[in-house]
C-alpha cells in the first residue's frame, strides 16, 4: 500500500528584525607603548646570559594563538637572544594545532607573519618528541626533540583564563611548557583524562619538565581588553611556579566580557582558533559544553547563533558544539580532518557538535528571535559581537537600551538602525565591525 505523501511545510511569514545600535566600551587600562623594546629589556635584563653556553642554540616557542603583535614580539626576541652571542631559532610549539601536522603548523605560523624571512632565523616544526619520563598516572611525558636538544628554551606565551578550566595554572607559559612543546602525542596524553587529568597534570609535568629540560627563561604577555598589550613579564624558570597565579589574576581582571549578564540572543559573525583555542571563549559565552561539567553560572544566553569560520582557522571550527544556530556557509565550510584531530586530542567532543543550520544569515537571526521565549522580536535582547574576543564594539537592540544607559562604561553611538544585509541575505559584518579582524582582512584584500 503506498504510503501517504507528507504536507508541505507552511511558510512562516518573513519576520521584521529589530533594529539595532552600536555600542562602545571604553576601559582604562595599561598598554605597553613600544612592545618589541619591552621584550628586548625582558630578556636583556634576565639571566638568559648566565645559563646558556656561549655561542649555544637557544629555542623560542611559537604558539598557534591569536596574539597581537605576536610576529614583532618574536622578531624582538630573535634580535635580543642573537645581540647576547647566541644562535636562536622558533620552534612551532602548538600541540595538535593545524591538524598534528609539520605542514599545517608551519602555515599557521606564515598566517601570523611568522616566516623564517620575517624572523630572520630557522624556524623548526617537526613533531617529532623525545620521552623524558612518565606522569603520576603512568603515561610518558612527551617533549619537543628540537627544543630539548637546545642549549636554552624560551617560553613565550600569553596568560590568560583556560577556556575548559580554572586552576592556579591555566593558559600561559606552563601550559606552553607541558601541551605546546609536547606536539601532538604530549597534549594527547595530559587531556587524556578529561578536566580532572588536566587540572593535575599541567602543574604537575609542568614542574618537572623546569627541572629536566633546558627552559631559560619566560615571557609573559599579558593583553587587556581591547586586545592590546598590557605588560610583558620576563620570568625566571625557578620562579614561573609562583608568578604565573599572579599573572593569570591580574590577566582575568583585564579579559574582556560581555557587559550584560543576561541575553535572549548572541550573535557572534565569526569562530575560529585565532579568537580563542576552544573558536568560542567559553569564559565569555558562559557555555563550557564539557562532559560531567556545568556551564559558567554568566552570562546566560538563550539562543546563540554563529555566522561564519574565520579564514585563520583553516578549517577548524572546533566549538561549534557551542552554538544553537548556525549557517549553511560554514558548515560547508568545516574541514573535519584539523577539528577531529583536535577534537581527539583533547577528549571534549561536545563542543565539535554541529548544531541546525539555515540558509541565511537573515533566517539564522529570525530563527533565533523566533525561539528565545520571547512573545515579540522587538523584546528579544539581541546583541551581535563580530567574535569573542574583540569586545569593545557590538550592536543592540532596543531592549538592551536601558542596560546600556546604565552601564559607566557603556555609550551608545549610533541612532537605531536596520540590520544592514546584503542581496543574498547575509550580514555584512565588515560594515558594522569595520575595526575587526575580519573588517581589516577584507579592507587588505579590496587593496591588494
Amino acid at each position: 500500500m503506498p504510503r501517504p505523501q507528507a504536507e508541505p511545510e507552511t511558510a512562516r511569514p518573513t519576520m521584521n528584525l529589530p533594529p539595532i545600535a552600536r555600542v562602545r566600551r571604553r576601559f582604562d587600562q595599561p598598554e605597553v607603548a613600544d612592545v618589541a623594546a619591552e621584550v628586548t629589556r625582558a630578556i636583556r635584563s634576565s639571566q638568559l646570559a648566565t645559563r646558556v653556553i656561549p655561542g649555544g642554540r637557544v629555542a623560542i616557542t611559537a604558539g598557534s594563538r591569536g596574539i597581537a603583535g605576536i610576529s614583532a614580539i618574536l622578531r624582538a626576541a630573535v634580535d635580543a637572544v642573537r645581540s647576547l652571542g647566541f644562535r636562536p631559532f622558533l620552534v612551532a610549539a602548538m600541540g595538535s594545532h593545524g591538524g598534528g601536522t609539520t605542514a599545517g603548523q608551519l602555515a599557521m605560523l606564515a598566517e601570523f607573519g611568522v616566516t623564517e624571512e620575517a624572523m630572520g632565523c630557522p624556524i623548526r616544526g617537526e613533531m617529532e618528541t623525545v620521552v623524558v619520563g612518565t606522569n603520576s598516572f603512568g603515561l610518558p611525558i612527551h617533549f619537543d626533540q628540537n627544543a630539548f636538544d637546545a642549549d636554552g628554551i624560551i617560553l613565550i606565551n600569553r596568560i590568560k583564563p583556560h577556556t575548559s578550566f580554572t586552576g592556579r595554572y591555566e593558559s600561559g607559559l606552563l601550559k606552553m611548557l607541558t601541551i605546546g612543546l609536547g606536539k601532538q602525542q604530549g597534549a594527547y596524553q595530559v587531556h587524556k583524562l578529561g578536566l580532572p587529568g588536566l587540572k593535575t597534570m599541567l602543574p604537575e609535568v609542568g614542574k618537572y619538565l623546569l627541572k629536566r629540560t633546558p627552559v631559560a627563561l619566560g615571557i609573559a604577555i599579558l593583553e587587556n581588553a581591547s586586545e592590546h598589550t598590557a605588560r610583558i613579564v620576563g620570568v625566571e624558570p625557578e620562579e614561573i611556579l609562583d608568578v604565573e597565579p599572579r599573572l593569570l589574576d591580574e590577566s582575568r581582571e583585564l579579559m574582556g566580557r560581555l557587559p550584560f549578564e543576561q541575553l535572549d540572543v548572541l550573535v557572534v559573525g565569526e569562530l575560529g582558533k585565532n579568537y580563542s583555542g576552544t573558536g568560542l571563549d567559553p569564559n565569555v559565552i558562559g557555555r563550557q559544553r564539557v562532559e560531567t561539567m556545568p556551564d559558567l553560572p554568566r552570562p546566560v544566553i538563550t539562543r546563540l547563533a554563529v555566522l561564519d569560520l574565520s579564514a585563520e582557522t583553516r578549517g577548524n571550527a572546533l566549538g561549534i558544539g557551542l552554538a544553537d544556530l548556525t549557517t549553511d556557509r560554514l558548515v560547508g565550510a568545516i574541514d573535519p580532518v584539523p577539528m577531529r584531530v583536535n577534537s581527539m586530542t583533547t577528549n571534549f567532543l561536545t563542543r565539535a557538535r554541529v548544531p541546525l543550520s539555515l540558509p541565511t544569515d537573515r533566517e539564522v537571526l529570525a530563527a533565533s528571535l523566533d525561539t528565545c521565549w520571547r512573545t515579540s522580536p522587538d523584546e528579544g535582547r539581541l546583541a551581535i559581537v563580530p567574535n569573542t574576543l574583540e569586545l569593545t564594539t557590538l550592536w543592540v537592540t532596543r531592549a538592551l537600551e536601558p542596560d546600556v544607559r546604565a552601564h559607566q562604561e557603556l555609550e551608545l553611538e549610533t541612532d537605531f538602525l536596520e540590520i544592514p544585509f546584503d542581496e543574498s541575505g547575509n550580514l555584512r559584518q565588515e560594515d558594522l565591525f569595520p575595526e575587526s579582524v575580519r573588517g581589516r582582512r577584507a579592507a587588505e584584500d579590496s587593496t591588494a
